[in-house]
């Protein structure tokens, strides 16, 4: 019942930045529930390997987390008002090259598991070349 639209992917250079959102609609906002009630997270996958955890950002008091490989680097956020969630990519490495994938959930805990999330979206390429 939740749709999740990300944007702002693109090719760059390493050491570049990229801001990624996550525009989020639904159902669910019309019987009543709130942006705020859902945790969101960042996922990336490169071809051939398996999804990995970037982000996230717990619902209601927003606690948030970050993967090791992106630690100091990404920095996670949401606007409630706005229902809109963002992923701020400085420092750009080669390695950072894959689908990001935006991703919703009503759980608080075990978050940077993609097990954890009932919704997601199609993903943003991000391309940094070395």
């Amino acid at each position: 019942q939740v749709q999740l639209v990300e944007s702002g992917g693109g090719l760059v250079q390493a050491g570049d930045s990229l801001r990624l959102s996550c525009a989020v609609s639904g159902s669910t906002f019309d019987t009543g529930s709130t942006f705020d009630r859902y945790s969101m997270g960042w996922f990336r996958q490169a071809p051939g390997k398996e999804r990995e955890f970037v982000a996230f950002i717990k619902r209601n008091i927003g606690t948030f987390y970050y993967g090791d490989s992106v630690k100091g680097r990404f920095t996670i956020s949401r606007d409630n008002a706005k229902n809109m969630v963002y992923l701020q990519m400085n420092s750009l490495k080669f390695e950072d090259t894959a689908v990001y994938y935006c991703a919703a959930g009503l759980r608080d805990f075990g978050l940077s598991f993609s097990s954890s999330y009932e919704s997601w979206g199609r993903g943003t390429q991000v391309t940094v070349s070395s």
